[in-house]
């Protein structure tokens, strides 16, 4: 038994999802939505590393575009891997990568103003200490605090919106309205919001001044419904192994079954598996969400930085592959699409690659989210395999 890393790459779908069309951008629906291979189509792709074990096979594999510059021989397994929770959200792709199909249908709010029934409103200013919120709409993270930062500055009333997916999110100013404060109200309403399934609260803090000069911070944290039943990282706690979350895992899961937790910038969070390669005991399992994809460009809608972004974790990638020890497994895939040449800002419901390093060479073809987890499962040695199959 030696140990397990699996790296999300979040939202580098490969599209190809057959019911596609029954999620939606605004009034689009996601019908020919591909992340990966419209970034290939607009401006082109160079990430060998990633080429190497089977990324361009996998998007050929889902959507049968072609896919130039990246036509290497996979030397890894590779494949696809299909979701069927009802959504296209983090939580939803991160769940049942770990073995659990969401059991539900999560709740959303109204694309009108307001978007927050009155109950919940009232809760937001009780909890803030405030007379009223601003915005109580759909909008995007980055141009909600252009819009609304200086008024909050002057009114000291946190910025609450949501999106296409089952969220409150909440900005407030650091320094001005407060980073604990902003923490502790999320805390507050997040009981009342998961009761309704909404599967997250998330804190959005930001700096500056003025409209020039906003910008957010690395302190995010999301306040996320803790999973209704048990996932890999429980079962492989319960195995004796330690699980190590990178990233926002931690939060996703509300800490269920993870031993210990790093966030930071992405350099913080290579850092941080660079030194887990180097120093996890046999037996642990290693859970990243690697690189935010989607909040950085694909919900900017920035194809360039999305593609520039890519490139750079390939490079990074190249320098970890031989940290890692005899008998290691390596699984990359993504938790859903972010198309940043699509309509609107949401997420995209797409297919997700999935490569496998260190265990062979080989098409795995078409699999589920579950396989994932029950694959990690069987090379740790864990009976419990949720209701995947190992594709191992």
């Amino acid at each position: 038994m030696a140990r397990a890393f699996l790296i999300v790459l979040d939202s580098a779908g490969c599209g190809g999802a057959p019911d596609a069309g029954d999620f939606f951008n605004g009034d689009l629906p996601d019908t020919g939505a591909n992340t990966l291979g419209h970034i290939i189509k607009h401006v082109g792709l160079h990430v060998p590393t990633m080429d190497a074990l089977g990324l361009g096979a996998a998007i050929r594999l889902s959507t049968g575009i072609d896919t130039p510059g990246l036509s290497a021989e996979p030397t890894a397994l590779w494949g696809v891997a299909r979701e069927t929770s009802i959504g296209k959200d983090t939580p939803s792709g991160h769940w049942e990568l770990a073995g659990l199909p969401v059991p539900w249908e999560w709740t959303y709010f109204p694309d009108t103003v307001p978007a927050f029934p009155d109950d919940i409103t009232n809760a937001l200013c009780k909890a803030a200490g405030t007379n009223g919120i601003l915005c109580n709409a759909h909008s995007n993270g980055i141009k909600v605090i252009d819009e609304l930062g200086e008024e909050h500055l002057r009114t000291g009333w946190p910025i609450c919106y949501t999106s296409a997916d089952s969220v409150l999110q909440i900005a407030a100013h650091e320094g001005v309205f407060g980073r604990e404060r902003l923490m502790k109200m999320c805390a507050d309403v997040a009981p009342l919001l998961h009761e309704r399934r909404v599967g997250r609260v998330i804190a959005r803090p930001f700096i500056g001044t003025s409209r020039a000069d906003f910008e957010r911070t690395q302190h995010r944290k999301d306040f996320a419904i803790k999973p209704p039943k048990t996932v890999l990282t429980n079962w492989l706690q319960a195995s004796g192994g330690k699980v190590h979350g990178v990233g926002k895992i931690g939060d996703i899961f509300s800490m269920s079954g993870i031993d210990t937790s790093v966030k930071g910038s992405d350099a913080d969070l290579m850092l941080a598996l660079d030194g887990l390669a180097a120093h996890a005991d046999t037996g642990d399992f290693v859970f990243a969400n690697l690189v935010e994809f989607d909040t950085n460009y694909g919900h900017r809608r920035d194809v360039a930085g999305y593609g520039a972004a890519l490139e750079l974790f390939d490079l990074w990638l190249a320098q970890f592959l031989p940290r890692l020890r005899e008998g290691d497994l390596l699984i990359l895939t993504a938790d859903h699409g972010n198309d940043p040449s699509w309509a609107g800002t949401d997420h995209t419901r797409e297919q997700v690659p999935v490569l496998v390093y260190g265990v062979g060479v080989g098409e795995i073809g078409i699999c589920g989210f579950s396989d994932v987890a029950a694959s990690i499962a069987e090379h740790l040695g864990v009976t419990e395999r949720g209701t995947g199959r190992s594709f191992l």
